[in-house]
């Protein structure tokens, strides 16, 4: 039953809660202490159990939809390996836990745990089927993981980023309803009401939209932000972002599995070696620039 619990935690989507260490990345030409790295620690390892806590009781709410998916059906509740009130069990478990110790972490830190908690919750139980606004709840998520990793090191995140990272958020959540919507053809309405009011061409102009202003937020970000004004340098990691992006879009058009960004990004070896020659190269200009 645990193995089962946490395949429903979905590790692999655990990359998401990364962007808790944006504030640090940011800020290394601040003083941190041992201690200060092991609250952006801790601060990831709840997000990983928020987010696993979620998974576990959507995967609950959406066991007859999952059922009928090509892919989803293989999930333990889906599948039968997990009932449904073992899962409702470790839910109620797992946001208790995760709460209690977010408070004793920091208190504002535990009030936006529990936001986004509360936010996750009204997505499961119907915020998602709300065209457009179940991909902008999915992108306030990161802009919370964000905001919670700059408050447990008592550091003020720029408001650039913070628009970088609900743009590029907003990006990745629209890739995923196109890619959904293609996958599952003419049952995709039956898998999630709002899918059947997107189309593929209005999710093409939607994701053109975000990327030119994902892309345009960020290079404002390394030219006009604190950060950019104290390390010039940071605009030399533009082209890592571009191309990113393009490889992102590339994948989306390749049919390569964009539906789970998760999973993209941990397969796709050009992507994932872009990605982290970004952060270091922003950690290096960062602290040493």
């Amino acid at each position: 039953m645990i193995s089962a619990i946490l395949q429903s935690m979905r590790p692999k989507q655990w990359t998401k809660n990364l962007f808790v260490f944006a504030g640090l990345l940011f800020t290394l030409d601040k003083p941190h202490t041992s201690a200060d790295i092991l609250a952006v620690v801790a601060a990831f390892v709840l997000f990983c159990v928020f987010s696993g806590s979620v998974y576990l009781m959507n995967d609950a709410c959406d066991i007859e939809l999952d059922k009928i998916h090509p892919l989803k059906r293989n999930r333990p509740i889906a599948s039968g390996r997990l009932s449904v009130r073992a899962a409702s069990v470790a839910f109620v478990f797992l946001m208790v836990i995760g709460l209690t110790c977010a408070f004793r972490l920091s208190t504002v830190f535990g009030i936006i745990g529990a936001a986004y908690l509360a936010l996750q919750i009204a997505y499961s139980f119907g915020l998602k089927n709300i065209v457009l606004l179940d991909v902008m709840i999915v992108a306030t998520g990161f802009v919370l993981r964000a905001v919670a990793g700059a408050e447990v090191l008592h550091v003020i995140i720029s408001q650039w980023l913070l628009i970088c990272t609900i743009l590029f958020a907003l990006f990745l959540g629209l890739a995923k309803r196109r890619a959904e919507i293609i996958r599952l053809e003419e049952n995709a309405s039956n898998h999630r009401s709002s899918l059947e009011q997107y189309t593929v061409p209005f999710l093409d102009q939607l994701i053109s939209i975000t990327t030119a202003t994902a892309l345009m937020s960020y290079a404002l970000y390394t030219f006009f932000s604190d950060t950019g004004k104290a390390h010039p340098l940071m605009m030399a990691t533009l082209p890592f972002v571009i191309y990113g992006i393009f490889r992102y879009l590339f994948l989306i058009h390749d049919d390569a599995g964009a539906d789970s960004p998760e999973t993209l990004l941990l397969s796709d070896k050009p992507l994932l070696l872009d990605i982290v020659l970004w952060a270091v190269a922003c950690a290096l200009i960062v602290k040493l620039a």
